[in-house]
């Protein structure tokens, strides 16, 4: 008699491969009644009530040998939680969808820092594509009902056009002048919107919200490159007037990879820091004589429907790179507990040391790792990203 393929397939089973306790019954039923269906008739009784029997006590010792772990309930975005420290009970939410400055490391990465080491609660989405891996930009994200529940956001974002239902989470949250974090290209984070919130488009023209989202709340807009990237990299500089502020406590020696970015923002912005650019990539080249200071950090505050005031922090730096700098890293530290309205809790010495392994990408345009889920970043020791995994092709770098 030929041997079922049953019996090459049952040890498998048998260590949990792949299979959990519906698909394992399921499996052993069919051969069970194509094992009776190949036996002679005296014997296929009395094999099938065998097999019917300890087939529960089967399936019983493949769960409790095997476990099989629950997936996210959102597979969007990966979460952070602590337990110690002064951000227990808050929670703020992080959304990752730029095309080149490598959001989806930097942004996991801050998360956390201030979750481990703080005691935040985070939540990092992502935008992916159709098979569920992180794909930048791509503007399929769900899940923004988080934000109602977020004490602040913080945004690494690019020309998105999110489903309408999405968009509307973030547009409550504005209306409720929630706190607000916009790194690098978040000055142009949405693009292409039609219908009701077209005028949050970065290049909205109605006079009612001119230049739409990143100017009206972050400050500004795209306004063009000012430093070539892989080029010239920049040293931000902190204001000696603004020395006292409580997002530059222990801020110092900050150098950054990505290029500046020109901007001139809404007159009543506070300007913290200014970029000096460098031709060169390390912090000892010279400055470009070409180049005048810009303001590159600053905060302001806007207002929403029905509230008059929340907290805005805008860097125009925020590349993945950039975080290896222990300098930027407190500033953006500093930042979070700042626009959460913290500040007496920042120190000048607090720990702003990574959590797990943090392997940034060469940032370019398209030019991300491949096969990656949010929820491979889980936990405090997952790799950001995994060093192994092939990044696309990169692209000639736009804005």
């Amino acid at each position: 008699m030929p041997i079922h393929p049953f019996y090459y397939k049952a040890p498998v089973l048998m260590q949990g491969a792949h299979f959990n306790a519906s698909q394992f019954t399921h499996f052993l039923r069919t051969a069970m009644k194509d094992f009776a269906r190949r036996t002679p008739h005296s014997m296929a009784g009395i094999s099938l009530a065998a097999l019917l029997f300890i087939s529960p006590l089967l399936v019983s010792c493949q769960d409790a040998a095997v476990p099989v772990p629950e997936s996210d309930p959102n597979p969007y975005m990966v979460s952070y939680e602590g337990t110690e420290g002064p951000g227990v009970g808050k929670h703020i939410v992080f959304l990752a969808g730029d095309h080149e400055y490598r959001s989806e490391e930097i942004l996991p990465a801050m998360a956390r820092i201030l979750s481990k080491r703080y005691g935040f609660k985070t939540s990092v989405f992502f935008t992916l594509d159709d098979e569920g891996f992180i794909q930048p930009g791509s503007s399929d994200i769900k899940g923004l009902e988080a934000l109602e529940t977020a004490d602040l956001l913080v945004m690494g974002l690019r020309f998105q056009n999110f489903p309408e239902e999405e968009m509307q989470h973030i547009v409550d949250y504005v209306n409720r002048a929630g706190p607000i974090i916009g790194i690098r290209t978040s000055t142009h984070a949405f693009a292409g919107i039609e219908g009701k919130f077209a005028m949050y488009n970065w290049n909205y023209d109605g006079e009612e919200y001119l230049k739409g989202f990143g100017r009206q709340v972050l400050g500004e807009t795209w306004a063009g490159h000012y430093g070539t990237n892989h080029e010239q990299s920049s040293l931000v500089m902190p204001l000696e007037t603004e020395a006292d502020h409580p997002i530059l406590r222990g801020v110092h020696d900050v150098h950054v990879q990505s290029g500046g970015y020109f901007a001139n923002p809404m007159p009543d912005f506070r300007p913290l820091a200014v970029g000096v650019v460098l031709n060169g990539m390390e912090a000892d080249a010279q400055p470009d004589p070409e180049k005048e200071q810009v303001p590159v950090v600053w905060t302001r505050s806007y207002s929403g429907a029905n509230v008059p005031e929340g907290r805005v922090f805008t860097t125009t730096h925020g590349a993945s790179e950039d975080f290896l700098n222990d300098g930027f890293r407190r500033l953006m530290i500093n930042a979070a507990f700042w626009a959460a309205g913290m500040e007496d809790s920042i120190t000048s010495d607090m720990s702003v040391d990574l959590v797990g392994p943090y392997n940034p990408a060469p940032f370019a345009f398209d030019g991300y790792r491949l096969g990656v889920r949010p929820a491979d970043m889980a936990g405090w020791d997952s790799p950001i990203m995994d060093a192994s995994k092939p990044t696309t092709q990169p692209g000639t770098p736009e804005n």
